[in-house]
């Protein structure tokens, strides 16, 4: 696959999300995603796109894990 798409794991890394709540967003349509086989492929473009507009949002639980 192309280097802009991720598999879920890859995602995760990415995103700090859990991997069902990230499957949940494919599912949902929030996340670009294909399904090949049994896996997932992610978008990365709008994984980033969707965790941008988390951490801006007023929401603090829609962004994704941080450090602190």
């Amino acid at each position: 696959m192309d280097a802009t798409w991720l598999t879920v794991e890859e995602g995760v890394r990415l995103s700090g999300y859990h991997p069902d709540h990230l499957r949940r967003l494919i599912r949902a349509g929030d996340v670009a995603a294909v399904k090949k086989g049994n896996a997932w492929w992610v978008q990365r473009d709008s994984l980033v796109a969707y965790i941008d507009a988390a951490r801006q949002s007023d929401d603090k639980r829609r962004g994704p894990k941080q450090d602190d």
